[in-house]
């Protein structure tokens, strides 16, 4: 069984994928779950969003009971949070959980939004039906928490129904967590860069190429993501140390990634794509 120490930081992927989760052949090597992203910092566990990645999560947590941990939502499009009612923790009481997310625009709490989503019809069991304890904090970008001597910094991010990115930064050591982020065409993202300001991780929405985004025909400008060519420049400039390309199009198969993996790895010598199950350690 593997053990998490105090000295520990780590990142582990458990769903890498945007939009809807993609089973099948296609994504066998980069993984088809949306978004989840484990960090264990200071012998702390939190968690980044809550797509069907979270559910395969949940399953690896349950022979190390009790657990408490910290749940970050960027936003509540469904892909960051359909994988909640499926997290077998949270219903299993003795376990704890913080749970933190942005008040939305219309001024809906992050426990309003997993709670509707979690009502009849669309589900059988109400969020009141999860019987672990569930400290809910409302967030508004620039807030800043900390967790004994850990400390998470938030940000704006530019995408429909607004989103938070989160830096997390501990002993010296910072990952970074920006997602579901657009570029602007006339300057680098101010909050993006202080988000990535000399990460050792820079995990960056580049759900797009620069060619699918600007195409004449099936232009994604407006969709609210970013490009892996975006990300290029936002590390170059933020003196990034590592990067990590992250919610992968649903549309875009093994192949298309490692061809995208190539590329990116050429343009900024420390970068990858995120695979599922892979962890980093900082």
């Amino acid at each position: 069984m593997e053990t998490n120490r105090s000295s520990d930081f780590f990142v582990r992927f458990w769903g890498v994928r945007g939009s809807i989760a993609t089973p099948g052949k296609e994504t066998v090597e980069y993984g088809g779950n949306t978004s989840c992203v484990e960090v264990r910092v200071g012998g702390k566990l939190l968690i980044f969003d809550g797509g069907t990645g979270l559910r395969v999560l949940g399953k690896t947590l349950l022979p190390n009971m009790p657990i408490e941990a910290h749940l970050f939502f960027s936003h509540s499009h469904w892909d960051h949070i359909q994988g909640f009612p499926f997290f077998v923790p949270a219903f299993i009481p003795g376990n704890s959980f913080h749970i933190y997310g942005a008040i939305a625009p219309n001024g809906a709490t992050i426990k309003q939004r997993l709670s509707d989503q979690m009502l009849h019809p669309n589900f059988p069991i109400p969020l009141r039906g999860m019987r672990s304890e569930m400290i809910f904090h409302d967030l508004r970008p620039g807030d800043r928490v900390k967790i004994d001597d850990i400390l998470i910094e938030t940000a704006h991010l530019n995408h429909p129904s607004e989103a938070i990115g989160y830096r997390v930064t501990w002993q010296g050591r910072t990952a970074v967590y920006c997602t579901d982020t657009e570029h602007y065409a006339d300057r680098l993202d101010e909050n993006v860069l202080f988000l990535a300001r000399d990460a050792d991780v820079f995990i960056y929405d580049a759900t797009y190429t620069d060619e699918e985004y600007y195409h004449p025909q099936f232009s994604k400008v407006g969709w609210g993501h970013s490009t892996w060519q975006e990300a290029v420049k936002i590390c170059k400039a933020a003196g990034v140390k590592k990067l990590v390309i992250f919610h992968h199009d649903p549309a875009h198969g093994d192949d298309f990634l490692a061809d995208v993996e190539a590329q990116v790895s050429a343009a900024y010598p420390d970068a990858c794509l995120a695979r599922e199950g892979t962890k980093l350690v900082l």
